[in-house]
């Protein structure tokens, strides 16, 4: 629903991965992440893709400087989330 609802459910629970939208109410994908990223250390292993409708020079970057690990634009294909979780999961082996 909104950034809250994302750092609250981390604070519950541990998740590998999270799909984090930048464009969300109350709190952005963006100012989330680095409030994940603030947290205790415990959130610094837990990857972060970015997901947005912007694609324009720069958007990546952005995204990166917030804290994400990644970012993949809207509309993504299937294929394109698969490779996104295999990175991720490859880097942990």
């Amino acid at each position: 629903q909104d950034g809250q609802e994302a750092i609250d459910k981390l604070g519950k629970k541990t998740y590998d991965i999270i799909f984090m939208d930048c464009q969300m109410p109350r709190l952005d994908g963006y100012i989330t992440t680095q409030h994940i990223r603030d947290q205790a250390s415990s959130n610094q292993s837990v990857r972060i893709v970015g997901v947005t409708a912007n694609a324009m020079p720069g958007d990546r970057e952005k995204c990166l400087a917030a804290g994400m690990d990644e970012y993949i634009s809207k509309p993504f294909t299937l294929k394109e989330l698969q490779t996104a979780i295999e990175d991720f999961t490859a880097t942990e082996d």
